[in-house]
């Protein structure tokens, strides 16, 4: 069966080390969908790791890796992060394969993200300016190529027919960039790419789960960034919630078996969008130096404030959710008082239900209070050693959603993680 692994919120939740954590369960860790936006932190042998796109289980011996066909695969970006894993004692050729339909992320498109988002003004999305946009807009257009492409002998005249149509689109934004160490640093990369294990990653896959071996789906971004469901239009372009896995692995929905949503004890954003809860005040600068909010892949400081269970409400019931894992509840020991967002009031009114578009939205949070336990918890190694208000929080959290919060993470750790 698969099993799926997913953030609830806007990314940034910690789904790395929790994918690290399980993967020893696993015969095989697949990622599903996003491109190198994503930054999934881990610390081996107390080092730490960020991948981009390599799937979380990389560092268990006895298992398979397999980066989908719904992901786009920037070729530098990736040469450098295996690089970097293979450095750590890895055999990337033994335990990493690549679906041979997934999308490639060529210099042009990193172009183009950067003169759409200059051309946006004040109006700006956020992007990260990696590619991924324009690269998911070529997939869906029917002009994209594909890791498949990089073993054909034309593969070069397919890229400068993909080349010439964006430096024409580019012409249109009156906006151009040299690009030729991009593209130096692309064919080197490439070349190293047709080295790696490429397969038919649908087949591949297949033959695993009727052979009987167990899957991890791992998810990228957050499921409140969904193209579809997200904050829309400041979303990633890709579906991030557990309906993603059947199209970016190709799979049956039959395979499915647990939905794990991974939620941090409080609320974070990187980028322009609409966040109900964001605290920009003292209190929120606290989650932030506490918290360490600052982006794995960027670096840029994450927007913070309380958790939002109007949103979790709604990306659970997106997903189908059946168990939670709370991260970074640690971060919480410092604080006096404790809230979580229970409602929106727009003009009056509450609700508990995600309105079509918060952006342009006057929304006032509706918090619930509770008291903080002032006390250290990240050297708890079991459960029922939580304070009493941390566990009445956790109580709350659970009865809201209707989803249990099975497992809770108090530290950056592989060993912290606390089974209810």
């Amino acid at each position: 069966m698969v099993d799926v692994l997913l953030g609830l919120q806007w990314g940034d939740e910690g789904k790395g080390k929790i994918v690290d954590y399980f993967a020893g369960k696993y015969d095989v860790i697949a990622r599903f969908q996003g491109g190198p936006n994503a930054g999934h932190t881990l610390y081996v042998d107390g080092q730490k790791v960020v991948l981009h796109t390599i799937p979380s289980g990389v560092f268990h011996n006895n298992t398979l890796n397999l980066i989908g066909n719904g992901v786009v695969l920037d070729p530098v970006t990736f040469k450098k992060e295996c690089e970097k894993v293979s450095a750590l004692g890895i055999d990337l050729k033994r335990n990493l394969y690549i679906s041979e339909k997934t999308h490639i992320i060529v210099p042009t498109h990193r172009a183009l993200d950067k003169a759409s988002e200059l051309s946006k003004g004040l109006e700006k999305i956020g992007s990260t300016l990696k590619g991924i946009g324009p690269a998911y807009m070529d997939k869906t257009g029917r002009n994209g190529l594909r890791v498949g492409d990089v073993l054909h002998a034309d593969f070069e005249a397919y890229y400068t027919k993909l080349k010439n149509k964006h430096l024409q689109l580019l012409a249109n934004y009156d906006f151009s960039e040299d690009i030729s160490e991009w593209e130096k640093e692309f064919f080197e990369a490439v070349a190293f790419l047709k080295e790696m294990n490429i397969v038919s990653g649908e087949y591949w896959l297949n033959a695993h789960l009727k052979a009987g071996k167990k899957v991890l789906a791992e998810g990228a971004q957050g499921s409140m960034l969904d193209v579809d469901f997200g904050t829309y239009p400041f979303v990633t372009s890709s579906n991030t919630i557990s309906a993603g896995v059947c199209t970016g692995l190709g799979i049956a929905p039959k395979w499915i078996r647990e939905v794990i949503g991974v939620t941090k004890a409080y609320c974070t954003r990187v980028g322009s969008g609409p966040f109900p809860t964001e605290l920009e005040d003292e209190t929120g600068e606290t989650l932030r130096q506490a918290g360490h909010e600052f982006g794995a892949t960027t670096g840029r400081p994450r927007r913070c404030g309380w958790i939002d269970l109007v949103a979790l409400d709604y990306t659970c019931i997106l997903s189908g959710v059946t168990k939670l894992v709370m991260t970074k509840s640690d971060v919480l020991d410092a604080f006096k008082d404790v809230y979580a967002c229970t409602a929106y009031e727009i003009d009056g009114k509450q609700t508990k239900e995600m309105p079509f578009q918060l952006n342009g939205l006057s929304i006032k949070p509706v918090l619930e209070h509770f008291a903080g336990w002032s006390t250290p918890t990240a050297d708890s190694r079991q459960y029922n050693a939580l304070p009493l208000e941390m566990k009445n929080f956790l109580s709350f959290v659970e009865s809201y959603l209707g989803v249990p919060v099975q497992f809770v993470s108090n530290g950056p750790g592989r060993d912290q993680i606390l089974e209810k």
